[in-house]
Parts: structure tokens; sequence; C-alpha cells
């Protein structure tokens, strides 16, 4: 066995949750064998480079060994290589929180979180 369906096999080694969630990124573009847009019926070969969007993520990763069959998270890992490049680092942005309970801001404590909230010093 040395092809499978794309939409089997990104079922298979548990990149989307079902096969017809797989047809349906297929479908929808969201799918790409070596740089090219991919059909479900797409054979996959060892070596090939998979760019799937699933779940508002890229994941890239490269076949290593063809399965057909749904298989555990353990083996369904170590048939393919994960190249997907690391997420930008979120810019953290400080928020302006009160203790619950404490009641309406005093006038001192209003004029800090206006400026604050307006980057002022």
């Amino acid at each position: 066995m040395e092809s499978t369906r794309l939409d089997r096999w990104l079922w298979a080694v548990r990149l989307t949750k079902t096969r017809s969630d797989a047809a349906a990124a297929c479908r929808g573009g969201h799918v790409r064998v070596n740089d090219r847009p991919a059909k479900p019926a797409a054979p996959v070969h060892p070596g090939d480079e998979v760019r799937a969007r699933v779940h508002d993520r890229t994941r890239v990763v490269e076949v290593v060994r063809v399965i057909q069959k749904r298989v555990g998270a353990a083996d369904a890992a170590t048939c393919y290589i994960d190249r997907t490049p690391a997420p930008p680092p979120e810019a953290v942005v400080p928020v302006a929180r009160r203790e619950r309970g404490a009641g309406r801001p005093t006038k001192r404590e209003r004029r800090v979180l206006d400026a604050f909230r307006s980057g002022q010093p």
C-alpha cells in the first residue's frame, strides 16, 4: 500500500475529526498537497507535504507512512512529521481590573483608569 485517498488519510491520522470534515476541507480549498490544491480523492504518497487549514490553524505535515484505517493517537503521530511553524507570540496587553465588589470607582480611581485606557501616563 503506497498511496491512499487524501480525505481518508487526514481522518486516519487524526488531523480532522471525521472523514466528511476532511472531504469538506478539500472541497473548500483548505488542503494543498505539494503546494497544489487537492480534491478529496487525490492520492497521498510518502514524502508528500500536506497543508491543511483545520480549526483556524494551518498544519503543515510531511507524510511518512500511509494508513487507511483510523488508529490510536500515538500510532497516528508516527505517520507524519509535523512541520507547522510556531505561531507568532501574542502581544500581552495589560488589563485594568478592580477588585470584585469594590463598588463604584472614586473620582481619583476613575481618572487613573481613564488615563490608562487612553495610553497616557
